[in-house]
């Protein structure tokens, strides 16, 4: 009989868990998938990079809202049974409330455990993914986002100037900077005529009758067998051209390609404290860029907490959320008991996000927030059993 309550309470909070959770992560998913589309507008990606990159930020978006998706889950849960009476039913049937505190601490922990390894695993990785797609992408759509008289600095060291363009795609009266070079030189390009064209997958500036205007600024010359660079100034070539055609592929999209701290695996991030160098786990970093990361070791370590710390605070809220058994109907402060202990619950979660992004700052940050949900989960254990232990069901 019990093992049937407790299978029969656990698939009706899974059920509206997994809705609740679904229906918020798609809702701001959408909401973040449209400021997605600066990458299409003005940084010239495909659509297909875009869409791809929106989808591997959804486990992100599910990993944050699993707490909030817990709190109203279990919630609407409780507020169910009583409703329908049926946890009148387990108490009349002579159930102790305390079995049920404990199947919903130990739901608690199983969601405990799926964030974890989502935070920990799947979602530094997905992230990881959307970032080498963004690095790997060209930039597809560059040739629509040149507009008529207006300086076009969709991509990096490249500005381009057109002061008219018709429906086929020809260009008038064409100036061009170029500051890719790695030979300290910058390239200034004017030309009456210009088209892109798509070949074998890439994108080429074809450019007619102009002029090619390279500035050196520093230039290596040998003198008595050893190489030595010169620097000079106001030293300007100019070249004449019929046709010349320019290597779109060549040049980046301004869009960040370095990977932040949230898209780095966790094994990486403990790599950079100094107590982790000590455990038999402890990797050394061959990766230049992740060296250069462990200079932010606050922030580092608020990204740990966040992975690894945040899902323990899920236990606490199932436990708060667990007083609501101890509320009678008949009372006049049914309601407000309920209120005050969402609104409970609702500031836990704040604190937790709040205390997250500080907990990297200092030692007594780091004790407060691991300590802070651990304490509160043992004193709220025992009081509900000393709540419901005695409490007279026939009351």
């Amino acid at each position: 009989m019990r093992n049937k309550i407790g299978k029969y309470f656990f698939k009706e909070f899974i059920y509206i868990f997994i809705l609740i959770l679904v229906s918020i992560s798609v809702i701001v998913w959408v909401v973040q998938a449209v400021n997605y589309l600066d990458f299409v507008t003005e940084d010239g990606h495909t659509f297909y990079t875009y869409f791809y990159y929106s989808i591997l930020n959804l486990p992100k978006i599910v990993s944050r809202m699993i707490p909030f998706a817990f709190l109203i889950s279990m919630f609407i849960t409780i507020s169910k049974f009583d409703k329908n009476n049926e946890l009148l039913i387990f108490w009349t049937s002579g159930l102790n409330k305390i079995r049920i505190v404990n199947l919903i601490f130990l739901i608690s922990i199983l969601i405990t455990l799926f964030q974890l390894i989502l935070a920990t695993s799947f979602t530094p990785f997905a992230l990881n993914s959307a970032r080498s797609i963004l690095k790997s992408s060209d930039i597809g759509l560059f040739p629509s986002l040149l507009k008529e008289k207006k300086f076009n600095d969709t991509v990096s060291d490249l500005t381009v100037f057109i002061e008219k363009k018709d429906k086929n795609g020809l260009m008038q009266n064409i100036f061009l900077r170029d500051d890719s070079s790695k030979l300290n030189e910058s390239k200034t390009i004017i030309a009456e005529k210009g088209i892109i064209t798509n070949q074998n997958n890439k994108n080429y500036l074809i450019l007619f009758d102009g002029i090619i205007q390279t500035e050196d600024k520093c230039s290596s010359v040998e003198v008595d067998g050893d190489i030595k660079t010169e620097c000079l100034k106001n030293r300007i070539n100019f070249l004449n051209f019929k046709k010349t055609e320019i290597n779109l592929s060549s040049f980046v999209t301004k869009t960040t390609t370095f990977p932040k701290l949230q898209e780095r695996p966790a094994l990486s991030l403990l790599s950079c404290l100094d107590w982790f160098k000590k455990t038999f786990l402890y990797i050394e970093l061959s990766e230049r860029s992740i060296k250069d990361l462990c200079s932010s070791k606050s922030e580092i370590v608020s990204e740990l907490n966040r992975r690894i710390g945040m899902p323990f605070y899920i236990p606490l809220i199932a436990l708060i959320a667990c007083y609501l058994l101890s509320s009678r109907k008949e009372s006049k402060y049914f309601h407000l008991q309920k209120y005050i202990i969402f609104a409970l619950t609702f500031v836990i979660l704040i604190f937790a996000e709040i205390a997250v992004r500080y907990s990297g700052k200092s030692y007594i940050n780091l004790l407060i927030y691991y300590f802070f949900s651990p304490a509160l989960i043992f004193f709220n254990y025992l009081n509900l059993i000393r709540i419901f232990k005695y409490e007279n069901l026939a009351r």
